[in-house]
């Protein structure tokens, strides 16, 4: 099995290759340049993504452990999913 850390980092690397190919194809400079209103709403909403995605795995990692609290965890797990659905409604 893969560790977490290599994960990261080839994920990390075909982010990068993807980011760099896409401005070279546009002939842009920064991602969404034309669109700042957007790219700073897409700002705003990894402020409130990004937590909720950290809380959600603990969650999921906790239930998979095996933990007296199963049924809390999975109301956290539910809870912090209602906010990303809500999140991604309100980008589109």
């Amino acid at each position: 099995m893969m560790s977490m850390g290599l994960s990261r980092e080839i994920l990390l690397k075909e982010f990068e290759l993807s980011k760099k190919m896409l401005l070279q194809l546009s002939g842009m400079e920064v991602l969404m340049e034309k669109e700042a209103i957007s790219r700073e709403s897409i700002k705003i909403r990894e402020d409130i993504v990004l937590p909720l995605l950290v809380i959600q795995q603990y969650a999921l990692q906790k239930i998979s452990q095996g933990t007296e609290h199963k049924e809390l965890y999975e109301k956290i797990v539910t809870r912090s999913l209602y906010g990303n659905i809500n999140a991604s409604r309100n980008s589109a």
